[in-house]
């Protein structure tokens, strides 16, 4: 009997011991969705979790907690251009360099998690390994593609070297990298990754949190239909197309019936603003600001269709998947990633054809039984496949000791295939 409580305890002790620290610098770790889930199936997993992260009131949800040492920062500055964003990375290096050498000081640091982008961390991450560490790095976006996207298509080639060489050096010194696709997976092992160390970890939502979304017709603001968008608003994102096919519906093809919530906030939110007005669009397009998990979810159960503008060809939407999440069709362009994401659960259209994707939309307001099938296949294909409590384990076998001492958890107390 004692041989085989002592392994047990030994491995009870391992795991309340297993020390991660996580740099995350795009957005603050409370706002941090992906972040949050992670976060939230590390410490179930016993581990104990340091986050270095810009200072936010949406941290307020990890003060206190005696399983995370929160070690925030002053927010830097907004960015304006590219040296906007070298005096942004360079300020949040400099804090991540102080914490993360005052938590070494205090112990071991058994994993350190990267949330790319930047790629600006590996000088740390290369210190950190030498001192035992094992280095995960969780790509989200590709930095080049993030840049073309700001100079349509034609970013400058000083600008597109450099940040392919801070990729490169990010992928050397990650023991494993977890990213969001295949599509993303194929360019890492470009850079340098060995191929036997990279997940895939989709992005999906919490599929029982999604369930537990009420819809409130007040959220309709008097409209019969609803459509929404979902996200942070950075250039890349291009909500203008949004606004163009809102315009679209309601002013060519007379759709005064019909109205669009913008959910979230971000860089291009003023002009936004300003461009719904100049398009007279102010009685049918809200802007939410940025909304909390459950009432994101209460609009997309409440919405008709659920919308993205989105040119990226290399990104995964996370919003589609919430809006599926939700039972909510997919309407959005015909892009590799988004297709293998919603095939089945929307309509897409030819890639920047904001006419065609207004009609799909207006088609398919008109046509409740194709709604409700769209969204039906949507919600089974999250529940079965992309939902959180699908990816996490493999997520969670990423960051645990090589020795499988951590046996993967499922998050949030939901059982898979719920």
């Amino acid at each position: 009997m004692a041989g085989l409580v002592g392994p047990a305890r030994r491995r009870t002790a391992r795991r309340r011991d297993w020390h991660v620290a996580v740099v995350v610098e795009n957005v603050a770790a409370g706002v941090d969705t992906r972040l949050r889930k992670q976060i939230d199936d590390l410490t179930t997993a016993g581990f104990r979790v340091s986050v270095v992260t810009r200072r936010s009131p949406d941290n307020s949800r990890y003060r206190g907690r005696a399983e995370i040492r929160l070690l925030e920062y002053p927010e830097p500055p907004e960015p304006r251009g590219a040296a906007g964003f070298a005096v942004e990375y360079l300020v949040s290096f400099g804090w991540a360099a102080v914490h993360l050498a005052r938590l070494r000081a205090r112990g071991r640091i058994d994993v350190l998690q990267l949330c790319q982008p930047p790629d600006v961390y590996f000088p740390l991450a290369w210190l950190l390994r030498l001192a035992g560490a094992r280095v995960v790095v969780d790509q989200r976006d590709l930095m080049p593609e993030l840049l073309a996207s700001r100079y349509d298509g034609r970013p400058p080639a000083v600008l597109d070297a450099a940040l392919r060489w801070l990729e490169r050096r990010t992928q050397r010194v990650a023991h494993h990298t977890v990213t969001v696709n295949e599509h993303l997976r194929r360019r890492l092992v470009e850079a340098g990754a060995d191929p036997s160390q990279v997940s895939v970890v989709r992005n999906g939502p919490v599929h029982a949190r999604a369930e537990r979304a009420v819809p409130d017709d007040a959220l309709r603001r008097g409209h019969r239909h609803l459509v929404c968008w979902a996200g942070k608003m950075g250039p890349q994102d291009r909500v203008d197309l949004v606004l163009r096919v809102a315009d679209h519906v309601v002013h060519a093809m007379g759709r005064t019936d019909c109205g669009f919530a913008i959910l979230g906030d971000g860089e291009c939110l003023d002009d936004l603003r300003r461009q719904a007005t100049e398009l007279g669009l102010d009685r049918w397009v809200h802007f939410t600001d940025w909304l909390p998990e459950q009432e994101v979810f209460a609009h997309l159960v409440t919405a008709d269709l659920g919308l993205d503008t989105s040119l990226q060809e290399e990104v995964s939407p996370v919003k589609a998947m919430e809006y599926m999440g939700c039972g909510l069709p997919v309407v959005s362009f015909d892009l590799p990633e988004t297709r293998a994401i919603t095939e089945g659960a929307g309509a897409l259209v030819p890639a920047g054809d904001e006419v065609a994707l207004a009609r799909a939309l207006v088609a398919l307001l008109d046509d409740p039984g194709r709604r409700e099938m769209l969204g039906r296949a949507g919600r089974e294909r999250v529940r079965d496949w992309l939902s959180w409590e699908r990816q996490s384990p493999e997520y969670v076998r990423a960051v645990g000791p090589a020795d499988g001492s951590v046996s993967p958890a499922r998050p949030h107390g939901t059982p898979v295939g719920r």
